[in-house]
């Protein structure tokens, strides 16, 4: 049994914009109805919701009915917790927090086997169906897209080396820490931060490395593509909920 190459890496590669919506309430329900609405890509995260080894295994199970290609954002650049992910299937990993060149090996030596990296072996886990694909271990690590979180002023001051780290297969900026980073906490939109995204977006751009972000509005997000940002999260579960009920109890007020 052969899996599924990773569309995701490859559209990146192939410079194709993918547009698509974070991921933080834990659901396999929710993920499930996601990644059959139409995104290319949909983030499970780790680090800011409560989402544990277990929760995630079923939102990677319920997403295969769809077409949406799941990334998981790990909750830190952790090689046990990220060989953990891996082993249950997750083939595109987010490490948040990387400040530097050697953070950035880190995360890519954690997402493979050796000699490239540190990742620990196990033949009969989910991602590999169970040891029936004779041939995981030789396809893994090109299958494995690895992808490096950006939210600091010192991480920016780095970005050159950090996106130039082999084997790290794009690059996202956190709009939000870099904002609390730059002396602008809860404010992303502020025009100190906007320009340190813009100048991201082109030099990522420039150097032919995909560039990621999420972003809180629509306006927002088709800055950031005009930017140059290849990989977009428009949006988030929590916020389609949050927005949708608000609006909805509103529309009754007067009733």
């Amino acid at each position: 049994m052969e899996p599924a190459p990773n569309r995701f890496k490859m559209s990146l590669a192939s410079k194709k914009l993918q547009i698509g919506l974070w991921s933080s309430l834990c659901s396999n329900i929710v993920a499930e109805i996601l990644a059959q609405s139409g995104f290319n890509w949909i983030l499970l995260d780790m680090e800011h919701s409560p989402n544990e080894l277990p929760g995630l295994l079923a939102q990677l199970q319920a997403m295969k009915s769809g077409s949406a290609n799941p990334v998981v954002r790990v909750a830190w650049n952790d090689p046990v917790l990220i060989k953990r992910v891996l082993d249950i299937g997750a083939t595109s990993i987010l490490v948040p927090f990387v400040e530097s060149e050697g953070e950035a090996e880190r995360a890519v030596k954690a997402c493979l086997y050796p000699p490239a990296g540190i990742r620990g072996v196990t033949g009969s886990g989910r991602a590999s169906q169970y040891g029936r694909n004779v041939n995981y271990f030789r396809d893994a690590n090109d299958n494995v897209c690895v992808l490096v979180q950006i939210e600091t002023i010192s991480g920016l001051l780095e970005l050159d080396r950090i996106a130039h780290m082999r084997g790290v297969d794009g690059v996202f900026i956190g709009p939000s820490d870099l904002a609390a980073s730059m002396g602008h906490i809860g404010n992303p939109l502020h025009e100190d931060v906007q320009v340190a995204i813009h100048k991201a977006g082109q030099t990522l751009a420039d150097m032919g490395v995909p560039a990621g972000i999420l972003s809180n509005s629509e306006e927002s997000a088709r800055r950031y593509i005009k930017w140059g940002y290849r990989f977009v999260a428009v949006g988030s579960d929590i916020g389609l909920v949050t927005s949708g009920s608000t609006r909805l109890v509103a529309s009754f007020a007067e009733v």
